[in-house]
């Protein structure tokens, strides 16, 4: 049976790098079907537990929380704003935890995160590490992947070093599905 991988990434950009990481990343776990989550696709308001009481949950949360349901892992980069999650990828987290508690389902997840600078998003990657597997992650394996347009050019990553370093975590997300 071929196994659903849910690829997200953290921003709302259209031209999100993280989203390319993932996607790129994604493409690389063979024998899957491949599900690209755009966070753009599902619109919802910000949170709030008063919205939430006066008009239940939006559309777009309960159009997303059907993706994941459907999921046999993830693959998520996570773009980083001021140290922590980008405020669309934390709403639409917000919301998905109010559906159901363990967002992720206990499904294997290969955890990354890239920006534009040298630390390639450790920070954001460190909150998600610590906090994901509460939410029912199982993290097989994270990376940040730093200075994403020195690194990454025309999909393909030309590092040889991080090149490695996905295909190992690749290797090992894809033997926990």
């Amino acid at each position: 049976m071929i196994k659903n991988i849910v690829t997200i990434g953290g921003s709302n950009s259209k031209n999100s790098i993280n989203k390319m990481l993932a996607e790129y990343v994604g493409s690389l776990v063979k024998d899957v079907e491949l599900i690209k989550v755009d966070l753009n696709n599902f619109e919802m308001p910000l949170f709030s537990v008063d919205i939430e009481e006066k008009q239940g949950f939006p559309i777009g949360a309960i159009n997303l929380n059907e993706v994941i349901e459907k999921a046999d892992g993830f693959v998520i980069s996570l773009a980083e704003h001021n140290g922590a999650y980008s405020t669309a990828f934390k709403n639409a987290f917000d919301w998905l935890s109010r559906i159901n508690g363990k967002v992720w389902r206990d499904k294997p997840m290969l955890l990354l995160a890239t920006s534009p600078g040298a630390r390639g998003g450790q920070s954001v990657l460190d909150v998600a590490i610590g906090r994901f597997p509460y939410m029912g992650a199982t993290i097989t394996g994270s990376m940040s992947f730093p200075s994403f347009y020195d690194n990454f050019k025309d999909g393909n990553v030309l590092n040889p070093d991080l090149k490695l370093a996905i295909q190992k975590n690749v290797t090992e997300f894809k033997n926990s599905l």
